[in-house]
């Protein structure tokens, strides 16, 4: 027998054993969960006022609704499950229910995703982050204010997940060089957090901080049949949060968390040495730039006549047409089950539509607290916040908007305003590694504790929420996008 077999090692689970059976017991309890709901949703008698296709809607999103919160499946392969269902059921024709996947917000998510995989291969997205710190991270406290500007503006132009993720390591390098300890320093948690809310801020800012966004318009396009929002006007509605809340993100990290750090000469040899080794810009970075460049100016000159996912796509061939892309890095960089997520939420965003369940659902839960287009302005940001603490943004947009839409018309509110109602709150989670990946990656870095995160969180969301609404009040009437 080899010595590695004879020093294995063995665990006694010591726990009481109905906790151990209950344990074991978890994920299959969550999956009879929801397709009990689905079997009681699926056979109970019709409801006054709910066609039999509505109810067997109602049966559908309630299992994937059920399996998304519960995170039973990965989100994709539950979105998956909604298309096949949808059919199945006969709630609509399968050609029908297929053909929703081919919306075009679900190719504007996979190109900004492709171009931002570009960005990130190329390294000229690296390049621009460590030549900003370099510029401005002079001392403790411009190095921190860079970190969160920077995170924030890269959000602007890719996902805030993925701008998360690609400064991660340049961030623990700089705490790894100061010396900083695990869960003592301030100075480290405040620079941890000043990536995570940095980035999550600046995602709410464009259609290409997240699919959130690009998903609502998905799904307001299959309802209404029509995107009357350009990129500039998106923009335009959630800037003035986004400015706001970057004062006040500032403000509660450095509350929070002192600056107990009296030099960063080391971080900033780091970084000189980093930018150095990266030696001078490539051509394909200087093309890479200019192309996306030249898409963001088309996406806001012309996006609304050209069709966004078509300037996408279009941006996209330029890029292999001039060879400064190959497709395995492409495929190595994109989240592709994100997309498939996207495609299925919008299916059955259009199933509750069009069966009129979302109306009939809508008018039994957030119209008993909206009698009012201020009240619902209220009442659907505020369940789009506290649920994106707990659950996938995505899957927040996929569960409110068939429900806004359906309760629009009622309440005198136009079924466009929904959308950047629900998708922008929707984008202001801090206080739960779980709320969004940004929080979970620098929860990841083992500088964080949890209760580092909850209470400034909860300030910072409770703060946003309320942030929005005056926006919404003051700003968005007074500009003409809603009227109250």
């Amino acid at each position: 027998m080899s010595q590695e077999n004879t020093s294995k090692q063995y665990v006694v689970d010591t726990r009481p054993l109905a906790l151990v059976l209950l344990s074991r017991l978890n994920r299959p309890l969550r999956l009879l969960l929801g397709v009990g709901l689905f079997v009681l949703v699926y056979s109970m008698e019709t409801p006054e006022g709910l066609s039999e296709e509505g109810r067997k809607a109602m049966a559908v999103f309630a299992l994937c609704l059920t399996w998304w919160v519960l995170n039973v499946l990965p989100l994709m392969i539950t979105s998956l499950m909604a298309i096949a269902l949808i059919p199945l059921t006969g709630i609509m024709p399968a050609e029908q229910a297929y053909s929703l996947f081919g919306n075009s917000a679900v190719f504007f998510i996979m190109g900004a995703f492709i171009l931002a995989a570009c960005l990130m291969k190329s390294g000229l997205s690296t390049r621009l982050g460590l030549l900003f710190l370099r510029r401005f991270g002079h001392s403790p406290r411009s190095l921190l204010c860079a970190v969160f500007l920077m995170n924030a503006f890269m959000a602007f132009w890719m996902s805030e997940h993925a701008v998360a993720a690609m400064n991660f390591p340049i961030i623990m390098e700089i705490v790894m060089v100061l010396k900083l300890r695990q869960r003592r320093s301030s100075y480290a948690k405040a620079l941890f957090l000043a990536l995570a809310w940095g980035s999550t801020i600046g995602g709410v800012a464009t259609l290409l901080g997240g699919g959130r966004a690009p998903l609502a318009l998905g799904i307001l396009e299959q309802y209404e049949g029509t995107n009357p929002f350009t990129f500039l006007d998106w923009t335009l509605r959630a800037l003035p949060v986004v400015v706001v809340m970057l004062g006040v993100g500032w403000l509660v990290i450095t509350r929070f968390f002192p600056i107990d750090q009296d030099s960063v000469a080391d971080a900033e040899t780091a970084l000189a040495e980093k930018v150095a080794k990266l030696g001078p810009m490539s051509r394909d970075e200087k093309a890479i730039g200019a192309v996306m460049l030249g898409t963001v100016a088309t996406w806001v000159l012309a996006g609304h006549n050209l069709g966004l996912a078509n300037v996408a796509i279009g941006a996209i061939v330029l890029l292999f047409v001039f060879k400064l892309v190959k497709w395995r890095d492409v495929e190595e960089y994109v989240n592709w089950g994100i997309i498939l997520m996207y495609g299925g939420a919008i299916c059955l965003g259009a199933a509750l539509n069009d069966s009129g369940a979302a109306t009939w659902l809508a008018q039994r839960t957030l119209g008993l607290m909206a009698d009012s287009p201020s009240s619902a302005v209220a009442a659907l940001s505020a369940s789009s916040w506290l649920l994106t603490e707990a659950i996938s943004n995505s899957a927040v947009v996929a569960l409110m908007m068939p429900m806004g839409l359906g309760m629009a018309d009622t309440i005198g509110l136009v079924p466009a305003t929904i959308a950047p109602l629900i998708a922008i709150p929707a984008g202001l989670a801090f206080a739960f590694p779980i709320g969004t990946p940004a929080n979970a990656i620098a929860y990841s870095s083992g500088f964080l504790r949890l209760r580092d995160i909850i209470l400034p969180g909860a300030i910072m969301g409770a703060t946003g929420w309320v942030v929005f609404n005056l926006t919404v009040r003051f700003y968005w009437t007074w500009a003409g996008y809603i009227h109250l």
